[in-house]
């Protein structure tokens, strides 16, 4: 991006256009959906969490296994490293334009207000675990007093991520004890039920979701960490310029992905049937995964950004996955109407035979038709009805 002298100060520029959008963020995140959709689907299709079959067979154990290892608790945190991202890169596009440091805060704290607003709506009409919400709130933080910090200060999330990584030993260490002193019976790994998602009537449906969401929302606050690694990240510009950083990518996809991997294997283990262990070492197993899961963040990230140093021609797929990218808030709430009309007990209903292949092969064909109309939009340049409305409500 270029400007000159010659060009008038402004209150802000406008959003991003097209030829401006950098691949690796967008790729990312249209890619990542596909995660989000598996978590998401199943949750509907078992009317609770982490949505596995709780005495699988067959393929089923495959499906539990990939989903603990690779989906849950390891999608979300990639949105908040590039929820983080992106409001460095919002920042810096509108300070390039003239913008003064106030007209800055005004958009950013504007735009992640409506956040909010989306979110309410989002989680009183469709679905609980709305992740929207929680993003305004902790944009807001994050915009009053994150964003116009010097690198020093940044480097504290840094010195934070390594203090969790050597958490996680500690917790994996207790893990191991766990499984090596169980001695009840086995526990099978279940599904906590959330009402929503079985109610009979939407009416029923929607006052659940009134008492739900509030404490899904507290519940996620924390990773406001993982978004203030996204900061930092953005900050050194390494998603625009991933042959730069190579080896930091390289390091982090390693390590991070590591860590994730083999914090929820134990737990994954347990959901396939192959490993059996008492109640108290499968809450252990579960609280390594669910603290292990946020190092999926950065490491889905970095492997993205390597991957895009290998991709020489914009090939269709990665211009429709990428074009989903771009319009991933209308792609997050498309995901949520289609499981309200797929899923829910007073719709359609389709969890016949085995929910958990339904949810996978409904997950995978709600992305597959999100890919190609968002690559359609693309085609049309138009941005997506989220988008469009996010944009006129803020700019």
């Amino acid at each position: 991006m270029t400007t000159t002298s010659t060009l008038p100060a402004v209150d802000h520029r406008g959003p991003v256009t097209g030829r401006e959008r950098a691949l690796t963020p967008d790729l990312i995140r249209g890619a990542m959906l596909l995660l989000i959709g598996l978590a998401n689907s199943a949750n509907f299709a078992f009317a609770g969490q982490p949505g596995v079959e709780s005495a699988p067979h067959g393929f089923e154990r495959i499906l539990n296994f990939l989903k603990l290892t690779f989906v849950d608790a390891r999608a979300y945190p990639v949105f908040a490293v590039m929820f983080g991202y992106g409001l460095v890169q919002l920042a810096r596009r509108q300070r390039s334009s003239g913008a003064t440091t106030g007209a800055v805060r005004r958009i950013l704290l504007k735009r992640n207000a409506w956040l909010i607003g989306f979110g309410l709506v989002h989680a009183t009409l469709l679905y609980f675990g709305d992740f929207l919400g929680a993003y305004g709130v902790v944009g807001i933080v994050c915009t009053l007093f994150l964003i116009n910090r010097g690198d020093k200060f940044h480097r504290i999330v840094v010195a934070l991520w390594a203090f969790m990584a050597v958490e996680i030993l500690f917790v994996g260490a207790k893990a191991a004890l766990a499984i090596v002193n169980s001695t009840g019976p086995a526990h099978a790994l279940t599904n906590s039920p959330n009402p929503s998602l079985a109610a009979s009537s939407y009416l029923g449906s929607l006052v659940d979701r009134l008492h739900e969401y509030p404490l899904h929302a507290a519940s996620v606050m924390p990773f406001i960490v993982i978004v203030w690694l996204g900061i930092w990240a953005a900050r050194k510009q390494i998603l625009e310029n991933p042959g730069a950083h190579k080896t930091l990518l390289t390091r982090v996809a390693v390590g991070s992905l590591g860590i994730t991997v083999l914090g929820g294997l134990p737990l994954a283990l347990v959901g396939a049937g192959w490993m059996h262990v008492d109640e108290g070492a499968v809450d252990a197993l579960s609280l390594l995964s669910h603290v292990s899961g946020m190092f999926g963040g950065p490491g889905y990230v970095a492997l993205f950004g390597l991957l895009v140093l290998r991709i020489r021609t914009l090939s269709l797929p990665v211009r429709a996955i990428s074009a989903l990218g771009q319009r991933s808030l209308s792609g997050y709430l498309f995901q949520s109407v289609s499981w309200m009309i797929l899923l829910a007990p007073f719709t359609l209903d389709l969890r016949f035979g085995s929910t958990a292949y339904t949810a996978a092969l409904v997950a995978i064909g709600v992305w597959v038709v999100s890919v190609a109309g968002a690559y359609a939009m693309s085609r049309r340049s138009y941005r997506g009805p989220a988008e469009t409305l996010l944009r006129k409500l803020v700019y």
